[in-house]
């Protein structure tokens, strides 16, 4: 038992050195965040900002390795999909691309289950889950009516 967690040792201290590409955390312009209905702001602000915002927190353990390689590829693919504080950057076309998706999302993947484990305030109630459908199909139609 105790090579086993000498080994453990061996390999988990060295890892920790091991740098990865953590996407900072960047003060914005407010105006370029999404504008919504403040109900809709804090689901996605519990929900969906800290994968899918510059503002986001950085849990204790994200500095871990080889957690932090994990909690940092999704976070930089989240971003890639979607930064929310970035929105009024986007095209019309991003954008109706963007909210097209938010649907199927919510109800399929979104929050991620590995993200609920730990936590679990993020988990999207029924209630949330129509509020985010009814901002979306508004903004729908808005651009449609465009």
């Amino acid at each position: 038992m105790k090579k086993v967690v000498l080994w453990i040792l061996i390999l988990f201290i060295p890892i920790q050195f091991i740098t990865v590409e953590v996407p900072k955390v960047v003060d914005r312009d407010g105006n370029l965040a999404i504008d919504a209905p403040e109900s809709v702001i804090s689901t996605l602000k519990r929900s969906c900002f800290d994968c899918h915002s510059d503002d986001r927190r950085y849990p204790w353990y994200s500095h871990i390795a080889p957690i932090s390689w994990y909690v940092n590829s999704h976070i930089k693919r989240g971003l890639e999909i979607v930064n929310f504080s970035r929105w009024g950057e986007y095209s019309d076309k991003r954008k109706r691309n963007i909210l097209e998706r938010i649907p199927k999302a919510i109800v399929i993947r979104m929050p991620m289950p590995t993200y609920l484990w730990l936590h679990s305030d993020a988990k999207l109630s029924r209630e949330d889950r129509d509020i985010l459908k009814s901002w979306v199909l508004k903004k729908l139609e808005e651009r449609l009516n465009d």
